[in-house]
């Protein structure tokens, strides 16, 4: 992310930025102009962005297509498609088991998984004889149980020797449901010999040096990126995809009037009185957005004590846009005092759908932020919302969310 502040709050910076590159000593800005009411209705110009990253077509994947031999668990039709190559006696495939099952719980119905036993014949002891067992256990149907009997009880059998790991399997497999006869006739059978030898067949052609190998729709996942917010964060950018605007919103706020929005809470309300004639484009998009239910259901996904409280992402990563991105309008509006509104950004002219409520004066703050609004009452509100730090957290506590922002045009 972007860190465009410098002085005692350069951690505090990254509560308004969407970008990984940072930009180092920010210009010193100049006067600042005061903005006029419009004699005629500006037009909306902005730029269009779409959520990456898409699907990728089947002949672009470096991995085959997916087909009626895999394992596949969620909807044929959802808008994620995680395909994972792993060893179920992997420790690296364990922690990823963990994540891809927090994923499920969490997307619940927009996630398909499609897991790929990737066997590390000759690296790992029982490498061969777990991939073989999953492969049975699929001549019953029952592929996923074995494959939660493994990873659920990686700890009961990863010591034990391959032929006490035989003999466990078979055991712990029947309290499942298996049935444990033929599934031991399934372990010495031609069809989960000939699976297990495809399986390593592939691993050679891919070259697959080490496991986890994890592929979100179709495009490979770096190393460093499989932990379960990073994995959580693409899923949510790729959901937010199906939300966003393909086209600039209409100009249909009048300057002359006056806008207010009451952000609804589960703690409660706060209110902000909007300025049109200071910042048309930023209040135009907020009330456009605020009517159109971008707004629901989305969390404060950053709040600092003594700071500032930011929202409107429905990804919830802080990387998240309505689609399009809008000029920043800055004017006598300064941030000094708390309560003020403006749109969060990650460099000049990169407004979206983010804004951010400060608690306190940030004179850092003036001359690259857009101020739109300031909060009339209910300050107190946003003050009791979760502190919520996602660069200094690896476990955060969930966000609070905003019901509805509802607007009143006077």
């Amino acid at each position: 992310m972007k860190r465009i502040f410098s002085g005692f709050l350069l951690g505090m910076a990254l509560l308004f930025t969407a970008c990984s590159a940072e930009e180092e000593n920010p210009p010193t800005p100049t006067a600042l102009p005061l903005a006029a009411v419009p004699t005629s209705p500006p037009q909306f110009s902005c730029t269009i962005i779409s959520a990456l990253p898409t699907p990728l077509p089947d002949t672009q994947s470096i991995v085959p297509p997916i087909t009626e031999v895999d394992f596949v668990i969620g909807p044929a039709d959802a808008p994620v498609t995680i395909v994972e190559y792993c060893d179920f006696q992997s420790q690296g495939c364990l922690l990823m088991a963990q994540t891809i099952a927090e994923l499920m719980r969490t997307y619940k119905g927009k996630i398909r998984f499609v897991f790929r036993p990737t066997p590390l014949t000759g690296i790992l002891d029982k490498s061969d004889a777990s991939a073989l067992a999953a492969f049975a256990a699929n001549e019953q149907g029952k592929f996923w149980e074995m494959y939660d009997l493994l990873f659920v009880n990686y700890q009961d059998w990863v010591n034990l020797s391959p032929g006490e790991f035989k003999s466990w399997v078979l055991r712990e497999a029947e309290k499942t449901g298996m049935d444990r006869e033929q599934l031991s006739a399934a372990l010495e059978a031609d069809e989960a010999a000939a699976r297990l030898t495809s399986a390593q067949e592939a691993v050679k052609q891919l070259s697959i040096p080490a496991v986890p190998v994890v592929l979100i729709n179709g495009a490979l996942q770096q190393s460093y990126v499989l932990d379960y917010r990073s994995m959580s964060d693409s899923v949510g950018l790729i959901l937010l995809g199906e939300k966003q605007f393909t086209e600039c919103p209409p100009f249909t706020i009048n300057p002359s009037k006056q806008y207010m929005a009451t952000i609804e809470t589960e703690k409660g309300n706060i209110v902000l009185q909007l300025f049109p004639d200071k910042a048309p484009l930023a209040v135009n998009s907020f009330v456009f957005l605020a009517r159109q239910g971008w707004f629901d259901g989305v969390t404060f996904h950053r709040v600092i004590p003594g700071f500032a409280a930011q929202a409107g992402d429905p990804s919830g990563t802080g990387r998240g846009n309505p689609g399009y991105i809008f000029d920043n309008e800055i004017s006598d509006l300064l941030f000094t005092r708390p309560g003020m509104v403006g749109m969060a950004n990650s460099g000049p002219d990169t407004n979206g759908s983010q804004f951010f409520i400060t608690f306190a004066p940030a004179a850092h703050l003036n001359g690259y932020y857009t101020i739109f609004g300031q909060v009339i009452s209910g300050l107190n509100v946003a003050e009791q919302l979760t502190p919520r730090d996602p660069e200094q957290a690896v476990f955060l506590p969930a966000g609070d969310v905003i019901l509805r922002i509802t607007i009143e045009e006077k």
